[in-house]
Formats: structure tokens, sequence, C-alpha cells
């Protein structure tokens, strides 16, 4: 479903005492209904609808210039890093907003006691019955069912307010979203378990033959063990003592690791590293982990396995997400992703409205306290946990999957954290230019004909750092130049594997990145017709956005990983391994800045882009999907492998350059 908003006309002068002098403007309107859902019958003059209204936020359009100004190595206010009480200052919404949104109400005839708001005044709430919610939004609410899930949703093809009202309104609900309840919107971005878009993973390789042999160099084009990734980035042992400050985070969620597979992994691969070392907990909403070796996640594993090698002694903080019912249960009606996570560490983000969208959303995120048996029974926990300076995510889904004001309402919570100096780090995805086969569609591909190219969400968010995935390929050794992972169906996986990349539908391509970007199209045009903007989808036959927003932004490796899962060793392969790599590596980093008084990196990626040969460029490989080869990965920036892997000992000398 693509998903419009009408602009805003913004009225030199008007009266709030005289709406009805305002004439009413389409504020949003569906462009598209999926065959996924069939609209029933319309809902009943008396049934009662609870209304949200999502009020505009201030400085929300500064945002991309606050974070460039502590970011980009140009600007004298590098690494001069927020306070949490700075950024919610900066973005409180508006009282003339609020005044005036409430007063059309009330002049409707939404009478004032039935009228709430947040604390910071973010939104309005009230229950109106659908005959009254219709008058006021000059629309007809219907219900629609979704064929394949059974699952009832009001929702309206449009909807009007007056236009001097627009410009203080975001979103209005319900309104024109259509959500189904399948499994969480993310997947595991990696192969060893089930994954959230319905594809099935296939079976963990068992790899014969003694494991020390495997711990050898000559080994890394069969298993990529701790001193190959040391090798392919040439990042140097640690020694001395760890500042506690500097904590590696990494989220998981419905994925929970053994430590009796650390165990076994330490012994085997580092013995440095002493038995039953674990992370901290940051337990959120009823999460809990570790589990018993039989019950053991192939991602959490992973994470961790690949993690520790890089950092110890530094320490890992595992924010391990929701309860145990909508975390792994396959009938939960939970669509979203990240957002309980986000109330954890911004306790403002839980009644935060942006892009019409206000505190969580109660259809797509989970509600707390869980009345399901067995459920967390507490409050939703806000502000509970500082960040870490470094957030390593192998989790994530496609921007077609949700409403575009969901996604970039995250996306501005992911800039305020980019302002306090916290670096955000993304796995890209696994299916190329696609989304996971089944997602949207058989094949993951978007439009009519299944042949749109599918970007990946929240990756396609400005303030992210995406990392796709490359591989040693057999018979070259980790002092060759690698090359971007293309893994044929059942070669060795049951699904095709290959760095997920491409371009976003929802947002333009950043200044930061806009050079590499344009130099990509200019010297290494792909054989793909386009269009420009979500407002020409699929225009004259175009499978990718020109102007949207391009990712992956780095890659490392992520294939032929050599894992302890459920007791067992095995080979697991995923942008899910890429991502831990790579947000170890700037963890490091931190602690040498840390070390010599400076303030930690944040929002990397304006420093990456204008230096891009402090990484290692990828020039092989192609992420193929859709019917096609995907795009390549050429000399510079491509969306295959983004700017390249890492080359610790130049982005050491880099970061510890600047201020």
């Amino acid at each position: 479903m693509r998903l419009s908003a009408v602009a805003a006309v913004t009225l030199a002068a008007f009266s709030y005492a005289a709406p009805h002098a305002s004439p009413n403007a389409i504020h949003e309107k569906r462009d598209y209904t999926s065959s996924n859902w069939a609209k029933r019958a319309r809902v009943p003059a008396t049934a009662t609808i609870p209304v949200r209204v999502g009020l505009t936020q201030t400085n929300l359009e500064k945002g991309y210039d606050f974070l460039m100004d502590v970011s980009h190595p140009a600007s004298t206010n590098y690494a001069k890093h927020w306070t949490a009480e700075e950024v919610a200052d900066m973005f409180a919404p508006s009282d003339k907003t609020v005044a005036a949104v409430r007063e059309w109400l009330v002049d409707s005839g939404i009478p004032a006691e039935r009228i709430t708001h947040s604390d910071n005044k973010g939104w309005l709430a009230f229950d109106v019955t659908a005959q009254e919610a219709e008058n006021l939004l000059h629309t007809e609410y219907y219900v629609y069912e979704h064929t394949s899930y059974g699952h009832m949703e009001t929702a309206c093809d449009q909807y009007q307010v007056p236009k001097h009202i627009q410009e203080h309104v975001d979103y209005i609900t319900p309104g024109i979203k259509l959500a189904a309840p399948v499994k969480r919107g993310h997947s595991k971005r990696g192969f060893g378990m089930t994954m959230g878009g319905g594809v099935t993973a296939p079976p963990k390789s068992r790899v014969p033959g003694p494991i020390k042999l495997l711990n050898e160099l000559e080994s890394c084009d069969v298993a990529i063990t701790p001193v190959c990734v040391a090798a392919l980035y040439e990042v140097p042992p640690t020694f001395g003592q760890a500042d506690p400050s500097n904590s590696l985070g990494i989220f998981e969620e419905g994925d929970f690791y053994a430590q009796k597979d650390l165990n076994l992994f330490f012994a085997n691969f580092t013995p440095y590293i002493p038995k039953g070392t674990h992370p901290i907990p940051a337990f959120i909403d009823g999460a809990e982990a570790p589990v018993p070796v039989k019950d053991a996640g192939g991602e959490s594993d992973l994470d961790f396995q690949l993690a520790y090698p890089l950092i110890y002694p530094q320490t890992i903080t595992l924010y391990q997400t929701d309860d145990l019912n909508y975390a792994t249960n396959p009938n939960s009606t939970s669509l979203g992703g990240f957002n309980t996570f986000l109330d954890a560490l911004d306790g403002s983000y839980c009644t935060y409205s942006a892009f019409g969208e206000t505190g969580d959303d109660p259809v797509l995120d989970p509600t707390y306290p869980d009345p399901a048996p067995g459920g967390y029974k507490g409050q939703l926990q806000c502000g509970v946990y500082k960040p870490t300076n470094v957030i390593s995510v192998s989790y994530g889904g496609q921007e077609y999957d949700l409403p575009a004001y969901y996604q970039e309402r995250q996306c501005n919570e992911f800039m305020k954290l980019g302002l306090q100096g916290h670096s955000i780090f993304y796995a890209s995805g696994d299916d190329g230019v696609a989304g996971p086969p089944g997602d949207d569609s058989k094949n993951g591909c978007l439009g009519k004909n299944h042949k749109i190219f599918s970007p990946a969400w929240p990756n396609s968010c400005p303030y992210l750092t995406n990392v796709g995935a490359t591989k040693v390929y057999p018979n070259k050794t980790v002092f060759e130049p690698e090359c971007a992972v293309v893994d044929p169906i059942n070669e060795p996986y049951s699904v095709a594997f290959s760095s997920g990349g491409g371009f976003s539908n929802i947002y333009p391509i950043p200044s930061y990145q806009a050079a590499a970007v344009a130099k990509f199209f200019a010297d290494y045009n792909p054989p793909y017709k386009y269009y420009s903007g979500n407002a020409s989808f699929g225009k004259d036959g175009g499978l990718y956005n020109r102007i949207g927003r391009g990712y992956p932004d780095v890659a490392a490796n992520g294939d032929n990983i050599a894992v302890y899962v459920e007791g067992n060793f095995t080979l697991e392969g995923g942008t899910s391994a890429s991502t831990p790599i790579f947000s170890s590596i700037v963890n490091r980093i931190n602690e040498e800045r840390l070390l010599i008084g400076k303030n930690p990196i944040g929002f990397v990626n304006p420093a990456l882009y204008s230096n891009p040969e402090v990484l290692n460029d990828i020039t092989c490989g192609s992420n193929p999907g859709c019917g096609t080869n995907g795009f390549e990965a050429v000399p510079g920036w491509d969306p295959v492998s983004g700017l390249g892997t890492p080359n610790f000992p130049r982005m050491l000398a880099l970061f510890l350059s600047l201020p």
C-alpha cells in the first residue's frame, strides 16, 4: 500500500474562531489498496470509534541540519553532542498547534470534556460515534477484511480537514492505514530459523573435520573465525582496561542466546575470553535471557560470538525486548518493530507525536500490561535504560510493510539518538533488491507484476548506518579483496542470499551521500528503467526510485560464519553477521577516543562518506532479485556493498584526528 499526504496549505491569516470559513482539503488518501484487503460493510453509525489526532512538532525540519552540525567532519561542532534534555526542548510541540486543533474539534461539535491530550501536548484523543467521525472528517468508514488472515480493520479511503488546520495535523486515525496481523513486521537478518516474512530458513550446515583446523587463516574461505575477521580488517588484539561507559549495545527480539553455546565458542576459538562471560542484561517489557541450549537462537548466538572476540574486555549490553507472547507467538497481532525498544531508551518517545503517530501504535506495537496468559503484567517501560554509544541491530523488514508515518516517526527518533552521540547500525537484508520471498508477493517484489524492487525498513532512514555483506570466496584468502555475497538458491541455503540494497521510496537522497550516489549513476548507470519519487511509483516500467536514499552505507563479511548453536558447531550467513562486526570495530574506535578525552563518534555516515578511503572498496558481486541481476558492486559507493568494508588502522587514524 502506498500512502500519500496532500501538502498542507498555509494561510497568511485565519481565525480559529471561525473554522467553517476555511474550506476543507483532502489530508490523506490511499492511492492503492492491496488485493489482500476486501472492503466489507459500512461501519454502523452508532459504533464507537476512538480517534487520535497526531499534531505536528516544532523544528523537525531542522533535525537533519542539527545532526550534520555535530556529525560532519568539517563542522566546528563535530562530536559536540546534545543532552537528552536539549533534544526534548528543541522538538517540543507547539501550544499554538494544540489550541488550533482543539478549537476546530470543539467548534465542530466534539465536547471539550471528551478531548484529552498528552502531558507534552503532542496529540489529542477522543471517542466518537462513526457518524460523528464521518461528519468531522467528511469521509465514510468501512470494515476491511484481510483475505488471508481474516483480520478486520476500520478505515476510510480518504479524509478531509480544514485547510487552515492542515499545517497542525500530521495524521488522524482511524484513517487510510490497513495493516494485517502477521508475525512481527521485522525478520531475523540471517539464516538459521523461521523468518518473520513467512520464509523458512534453511537447515544449518554441519562442518566435518577438526574444529581447530578451521581456526587457521588458510581455512577462511571455508569458515570465518575470529582470526579471519581480525586479519580481514586489520584489527589488533585488545589490551588494558575497558572504559565501563563504552559497552556495545546489541538488540534482540524473539531469539535468545544460550550460555553453553558462548562457552563452547570461547573454549574453541577465543580461550582468552573466560568461560561464563555474558552480556549485561537490559531486559525490556518482560523479556528474558539466556535460555537452555536446546532453545538457543541462531541470531543471538551469532551476534555475541562475532562481537566478543573483537571487543573483549569491553562489555556487551543486551537489549532483549518484549515478553514471550509478543516476541515469539506466531499469532501475535503486533506488526511493527523497535518502538518498545525506543521507548525504553527515551521516555518521551512513549508519548512523542510525529507524522501522525503518537506513542506506540495500538495495532502495530505490543501493548502492556499484556493481558495474554503468561504475558508481562507491568507497565510499558519508558526511559529506563541509557543508550550505549554503539547499537547493533540485525533485524528489519520492508518499507512496503508499514505506513510511511510509522517509519518516519521512528526515523526522527534515530535522528535524536544521533544528536546525542549514538551510532546505530542495521543489517541491510539478505534478499538483494527484493524483500524476503512471501513478503508482499511470492518473490518479495512490488507492483502488480511483482517486478519493482522492495527497499528495506528501517534501513532507508537517513540517520542509520546500513551494513551489507561480503564473502571470502572459495580458494581466496583474507589477504585478497572480498566480493559482495551472491549465494544462489541451494548453494548452500534453500533460499538465495545476497546483500540487501537499493533506494528508498520514502526518503530522498541525503546530502552526505549525494555526491557518491551521483557518481554511481554517472559512471555505472544500472540497466533498468526507474521512476522519480513515490508519487510516480512504477511509472513507465520503473523498477527503483532514482531520487531515493541509497543503502547500504558500508559492508562486512557475512557468510560461512563459524558459530555454536544448540551445542553444535555450524556455519551461518546473513547481513546479521556483518552488522555486529562493523559495530564492534566502531566501538573499539570509540574506546580509543575516550582514552584521549574525546567524545564518541556518534552518527558515522557523514565522516565515512567524506573519507571513503578509510574503507576497503568492494568491486565485485551483485544483489540479484525481482528477476534481475540487481545492482553491481563497482568502484566507489554502490547499493550492494556501500562504501566498502572496514579498515581498522585507517578508520582509527581518521577518527582520532577529528575533534
